[in-house]
């Protein structure tokens, strides 16, 4: 080996690495820790205090239909792209202006959250639930579209990576850091306190301090709008002829900012686009119904929040990370389409592994097993999703389709997944991890109808997004 080598070598790695020192890479850590604390304050630990409070599983899994939210983000995302608000826009600009709104009601919204008693006014929960899923799905859309246009194309992967460190830290503090906190309210696990659950859900209402300071003390990326402001011209040119000049230029607005991004993506797929939603909408169906009973069947086999805290968030992220580097090694060998059949088939299969916990009961031993291999089977799945989704996208109109695809894969799995509460008390949990399992094998007849008779996407133009948004749909599910 030369010896030049060695130097040259670490002066390269010290090259590259110098850009997570840029200032926009830091912004987006901090930026994508104020995305994902909200997400779990209405799943996975929701599921919990409510649980431990004595709610009934099919009230809880009502409550995931609080979800729906994130899953309908597709339709004010042209709003989020295209509107001004008064005031906030002025102050910050368009994209910081949308950040400060959506954050400013994340924190009235989860303090309304701590002040609730889900046992006296379970509605009242619920109302200010709606309000954290609204306000932060409108966060990710318009942080989304920061993140693009705050970088040239070659910061991107920096950018997105620093999202992800920082959004994957927040869901950390908001599971375990939640769970710790409301154990150190009240050591005894085997007595509820109200006190100790508000008391977590105000401290992270404090932690959204951070994305606040951050958008503050950030800089406004510019946009260029010219194409489309001209489009828009256009359409209110040909609108004035037929209609009052305020009504001309809704109409234009709205057409430009809602419809020609959908019109775009049924052009570019023909009739084969109808066989793509469907397999995005059922993609995750296996994962996601048996997710959001997880929280509660640990519960219900007595293990203890530390325990649930260390394995199923902490270990359990983890190896979805190892997962989603699997995965994207996996891509580059065997491209996205036979990845995403493996996927689907190992999520379908791991849930089986729950099945027989439901057997044995308390094992703490075997938790971390299952819970190990599903992670990282939920990782290559993810990965190759998310690459999948973004493929679909066109350079154009990357933020509004990629909210509709986004969205669309929820929409179905959330719906079903709100009857899991019911299901396990009409049966048990043996039966509803099998049958998690089973709905998950016709999803691999789509991906096969997919690959013989849709197009090919070219990955070379995928979009950004994937690596951002990977973590948060494995955890929409659990």
């Amino acid at each position: 080996m030369s010896s030049a080598f060695v130097p040259s070598f670490f002066q390269r790695f010290k090259n590259a690495a110098s850009i997570y020192c840029h200032k926009r890479v830091l912004i987006l850590l901090l930026l994508g820790f104020s995305a994902g604390l909200p997400l779990m304050l209405v799943f996975s630990t929701l599921s919990f205090w409510l649980r431990e409070a004595g709610v009934d599983r099919t009230a809880i899994g009502y409550f995931s239909w609080i979800a729906l939210a994130y899953g309908f983000k597709w339709a004010w995302s042209p709003l989020v792209d295209r509107m001004s608000l008064p005031i906030f826009t002025r102050l910050l600009g368009r994209r910081r202006g949308w950040m400060m709104f959506a954050q400013l009601l994340l924190v009235a919204a989860i303090i309304g959250m701590s002040q609730s008693d889900p046992l006296a006014d379970l509605e009242r929960l619920a109302l200010f639930a709606l309000m954290v899923a609204f306000a932060s799905a409108t966060q990710d859309i318009v942080i989304d579209a920061f993140r693009i246009e705050s970088a040239p194309v070659k910061m991107q992967a920096a950018l997105a990576a620093a999202y992800q460190v920082g959004y994957r830290s927040a869901m950390i503090v908001a599971t375990a850091g939640a769970l710790t906190i409301a154990a150190w309210i009240e050591p005894n696990s085997e007595s509820y306190s109200l006190m100790s659950w508000q008391t977590a859900y105000l401290v992270m209402a404090g932690l959204m301090s951070i994305g606040i300071l951050t958008t503050l003390f950030s800089t406004e990326p510019a946009v260029e709008t010219k194409e489309v402001d001209e489009k828009e011209a256009e359409l209110k040119v040909k609108f004035a002829a037929r209609y009052p000049k305020v009504v001309a230029a809704s109409l234009s607005w709205l057409y430009t900012a809602s419809v020609l991004p959908f019109i775009d993506f049924f052009k570019r797929y023909g009739r084969s686009a109808i066989l793509i939603l469907i397999l995005i909408s059922c993609y995750r169906i296996s994962d996601i119904v048996m997710g959001i009973m997880a929280n509660v069947f640990y519960v219900d086999m007595g293990f203890s929040k530390t325990e649930i805290a260390t394995l199923s968030k902490i270990y359990g992220l983890i190896m979805t990370l190892v997962g989603a580097g699997a995965g994207g090694l996996l891509i580059a060998r065997y491209g996205t389409m036979k990845i995403l059949f493996l996927g689907a088939l190992l999520v379908a299969v791991t849930n089986l592994l729950f099945a027989y916990q439901a057997m044995i009961g308390y094992n703490v031993s075997f938790l971390t097993f299952a819970i190990s291999v599903d992670n990282f089977s939920a990782g290559i799945a993810t990965a190759a999703f998310i690459a999948y989704l973004s493929s679909l996208t066109s350079s154009g109109y990357s933020a509004t389709q990629y909210a509709l695809l986004s969205s669309i894969m929820l929409l179905f799995p959330k719906f079903v997944a709100g009857f899991s509460g019911a299901y396990i008390d009409a049966y048990d949990y043996v039966s509803f991890f099998i049958a998690a399992s089973l709905i998950g094998f016709p999803v691999l007849g789509l991906i096969i109808l997919v690959q013989k008779y849709a197009p090919n996407p070219s990955l070379s133009e995928q979009s950004e997004n994937d690596s951002v948004e990977q973590d948060k749909q494995k955890e929409l599910g659990t």
